[in-house]
């Protein structure tokens, strides 16, 4: 690969990175065809990586299919897709240095799962070193990731660019995962509540809403009608820091990760605060917990 990239650099050919875990799907193809709408090479890495995995992550049952993903890249447009074994990026089995992000490492995703960003940035900083891409590219369903690649190379004055694109959908708001695989039917039906929590909070905070106790509390009474679905936290961000906030000031994001069935799902939504509107967002208040309530009536009625 290092080979490959040097080539294409020395051809003056701008080359852009799509960094990928494998098990690809229509959002990993999104990212593809950008890549391949702004560059001159496109390539894209698979490699699961064994550092953003703890003890009691599922990096041994991760979906991989190797064939499959090549098949999807190519049709994509990618021209290189380069995916080393663990061997081949981590030669003694481990790597001793390791990317320290700071503080965004620790909260949001960070606190649910230690380690879990500086093993993204340290493979990152791998991947940018072995390809030297002009532009990497990363989806907005991982907000905070986004974040911290884009404060890692900046901190690090790092020579390219890194591009978000937006979240893709199933048609009932699902937001795209590769973990979406591990949903059983019955998980399957209840996911998309997830998505339609978080963005019953958006239309709350368009309505005027900017408390972040007010928006946690839309979503969180919005899944009491979903018992499939068990929240793990929802909290509003700064999209730049992902510092917690506890008012929306401008943009923020709303971010979340519940579990359903036995699979974790994380999604996100951006918010932009509106003029203060309070009657509309009391009013949208009042319409959420009447609506929960009657959802629960119903499932009442019907057990």
């Amino acid at each position: 690969m290092k080979e490959q990239a040097r080539q294409a650099r020395a051809e003056s050919r701008i080359i852009g990175l799509v960094p990928t875990m494998g098990a690809l799907h229509a959002g990993h193809l999104s990212l593809f065809r950008q890549a391949r709408a702004d560059n001159d090479v496109v390539v894209a890495s698979v490699f699961v990586n064994p550092l953003q995995f703890g003890p009691t992550d599922d990096f041994a049952r991760y979906p991989r299919d190797l064939e499959a993903d090549a098949a999807l890249a190519a049709e994509a447009g990618v021209d290189h897709l380069f995916a080393p074994d663990v061997a081949e990026m981590y030669p003694r089995g481990s790597i001793a240095t390791r990317v320290d992000v700071g503080p965004i490492g620790d909260i949001g995703e960070g606190a649910w799962r230690p380690g879990f960003f500086a093993g993204v940035a340290t493979v990152c900083s791998k991947l940018f070193h072995i390809v030297g891409p002009d532009r990497a590219y990363f989806g907005q369903k991982d907000a905070q990731q986004l974040a911290v690649i884009r404060q890692l190379v900046a901190d690090l004055d790092l020579p390219l660019e890194i591009v978000g694109c937006p979240t893709v959908r199933e048609h009932d708001g699902l937001a795209l995962s590769s973990r979406n695989a591990y949903l059983d039917p019955e998980a399957r039906r209840a996911a998309p509540a997830l998505a339609a929590a978080l963005t019953a909070a958006r239309d709350a905070a368009a309505a005027g809403e900017a408390s972040a106790a007010e928006l946690r509390w839309i979503v969180e009474t919005c899944l009491e009608a979903e018992p499939g679905i068990h929240l793990q936290y929802v909290d509003l961000f700064d999209p730049a820091t992902f510092s917690a906030r506890e008012r929306l000031d401008g943009r923020g994001v709303l971010a979340a990760a519940a579990y359903v069935g036995g699979t974790r799902l994380i999604d996100n939504v951006e918010l932009v605060s509106a003029a203060p509107q309070p009657e509309l967002a009391a009013e949208f208040a009042t319409e959420v917990g009447a609506g929960m309530k009657q959802a629960a009536g119903m499932k009442r009625g019907a057990a």
